[in-house]
Parts: C-alpha cells; sequence; structure tokens
C-alpha cells in the first residue's frame, strides 16, 4: 500500500521530523521546500486558530495540494497568556529561540506565578474543505534553561507530572505528552477514518 502524501505547511525541519515521527509510515510529509514554496507566509491573524488557517489554504490555493498548517503558542498564566499567537517572534521579526526564552525568563523574574500551557491548532485542507484540531498541554516556566534537545521554548518548559523540561526528555516521551502531539493523533484518528483520503486523491 502506497503512502498518502500530505503538505505540512513548514520550514522548519525539526517540526517536519518531530510530525513525521507522529504520523508513523503511512504517510509522507512533504515540506514547503519540497514543493519549491520559499515564500515565508503570512501570520497576519491574532489567534493560533486564524494563523493556522491562512497558512493551509495558502498552500492549498497556490499549489493545489492537500495540507495542513499549524500554529502553536506558549501562554503564560502571569503575563495575561502572552507570548501566545507571538510566541516565534516574541523578541523580534528574526525569531532566535535564546532571544525569545531570554525576553519570557526576564518578564517572569518577580513573578511567583510560573504557571504555563502549550497550545497547538492544527488546520487540515483535504479537497477544498477545512478540519481543525486542539492539542494543549500544561506545565510550569523554570526559572533557568535545562537541555539541548527539542527546539523553541523547550528549555524552560516543565510539563505537568515531570521533573525535567520537554527539552530533557526523549522525542517519544515528548510526543506522548506534548500539545502538537495530541493535535496530531486527533488529526491522524480522523485520516484513517476519512475514506477520500487516499495516495490517489491526494496529489
Amino acid at each position: 500500500m502506497s503512502k498518502v502524501k500530505l503538505v505540512f505547511a513548514t520550514h522548519n525541519q525539526n517540526k517536519l521530523i518531530e510530525v513525521q515521527k507522529l504520523l508513523g509510515n503511512n504517510f509522507q510529509l512533504l515540506s514547503l521546500y519540497d514543493i519549491d514554496c520559499n515564500t515565508e507566509i503570512p501570520e497576519t491573524h491574532l489567534t493560533l486558530e486564524e494563523n493556522a488557517s491562512e497558512k493551509a489554504w495558502y498552500v492549498y490555493n497556490n499549489f493545489q495540494l492537500n495540507c495542513f498548517a499549524d500554529d502553536t503558542g506558549l501562554e503564560i498564566r502571569s503575563l495575561n497568556n502572552a507570548p501566545g499567537v507571538l510566541s516565534a517572534r516574541y523578541a523580534g521579526e528574526e525569531k532566535n529561540s535564546e532571544t525569545n526564552m531570554n525576553r519570557v525568563l526576564e518578564e517572569l523574574k518577580n513573578k511567583p506565578d510560573r504557571k504555563a500551557q502549550f497550545r497547538t491548532i492544527i488546520s487540515l485542507i483535504i479537497n477544498g474543505k477545512e478540519y481543525k484540531f486542539e492539542g494543549k498541554v500544561k506545565g510550569e516556566i523554570i526559572k533557568e534553561k535545562h537541555g539541548t534537545d527539542g527546539f523553541g521554548y523547550d528549555p524552560i518548559f516543565k510539563p505537568d507530572g515531570f521533573t525535567e523540561t520537554f527539552a530533557e526528555i526523549s522525542m517519544e516521551e515528548k510526543n506522548k505528552v506534548s500539545h502538537r502531539g495530541m493535535a496530531i493523533q486527533k488529526l491522524v484518528e480522523f485520516l484513517k477514518n476519512q475514506k477520500p483520503v487516499t495516495s490517489n486523491n491526494i496529489r
């Protein structure tokens, strides 16, 4: 049985690898680079839901390919759920993870409440119809970075029930409990139950 091909609207190789592991062997992910889309797709909205939708529709409308896009935000309670939709560029348009984490740690320096959650929204477009899936994981922001794996804010986020950060645990462990893992599992279950979603009609 041939693999189902889907475009994942990202240029981020780390995210592509992580999501491919979650999808398993029945699916083959194509990145934006794979379809010769080198444009930085705009994220102009104020919510994760709208940004994920915007990216997915951009690919579908411009390349006529079935696809999905995600948008993820770190929501910190004592910062009024910031950085939220601005998580990737919280410290500037260069989207630097180190400076983003440094800004968060600085803003939390004198705040006793360090509760936070990661939230992922996935927008899937199949044959012109959109479906959305959500995943979230609660935890807290620790006071200094720990771990070298993962990406983004992983070195400062410790999920509830763990003594280590997302950057210290294995990808397999992370995928079982992470926001993106939960959203992807919902996506996978949906795809498995959709008869029209086959290799033949996903271009």
